[in-house]
């Protein structure tokens, strides 16, 4: 009888001592946010990101989903590029031209703002044809709105997320 009871209580120290070594979703899911957290942070400082548009929504108000990955805003503290569409008003915009946001430059101005919940990044970038002052907010899960605005358009905003450039290995 004393050999059952004693292997009985073995088993259930055991039983409790394996269980409290385990994690619960909750811890789970609170380090996959913080390292998630700590990515975001990383390419904040490092200033070098991909922010990749989602949804826009122009001056008139209306939000527009946007099918395809292909819209892009190449961030680096020593170049900008960009290839965004464009619905709104233009106003010394060619009838020729393409319509949509693009440009190759260098970000000037560049200022972070850090807050609780996420960073604000100001900076301008002067294109070919036109100057544009970029406004990200960058929330700590990634997600992140850009605000675009230029001398020959109308404000618009972008949502979409943001990551880690794709580093391209040539041979």
């Amino acid at each position: 009888m004393k050999t059952r009871l004693c292997v009985f209580l073995f088993l259930i120290v055991f039983n409790f001592s394996a269980s409290a070594q385990e994690k619960t979703k909750k811890e789970l899911k609170q380090e996959r946010e913080l390292k998630k957290q700590n990515e975001i942070k990383a390419l904040i400082d490092s200033r070098n990101f991909v922010f990749e548009a989602q949804k826009l929504t122009p001056q008139s108000g209306r939000l527009i989903q946007l099918d395809y990955n292909t819209y892009f805003l190449k961030f680096k503290a020593d170049s900008a590029t960009c290839d965004l569409p464009f619905f709104g008003r233009g106003y010394n915009v060619g009838y020729n031209s393409d319509g949509g946001i693009k440009f190759e430059g260098k970000p000037e101005n560049i200022k972070v703002e850090n807050k609780k919940n996420n960073t604000i990044i100001k900076a301008t970038v002067r294109g070919a044809s036109d100057v544009y002052d970029l406004t990200f907010s960058i929330f700590y899960n990634g997600s992140t709105t850009l605000s675009v605005s230029s001398n020959n358009r109308g404000p618009i905003s972008y949502d979409g997320v943001i990551y880690a450039p794709k580093v391209s290995v040539s041979k």
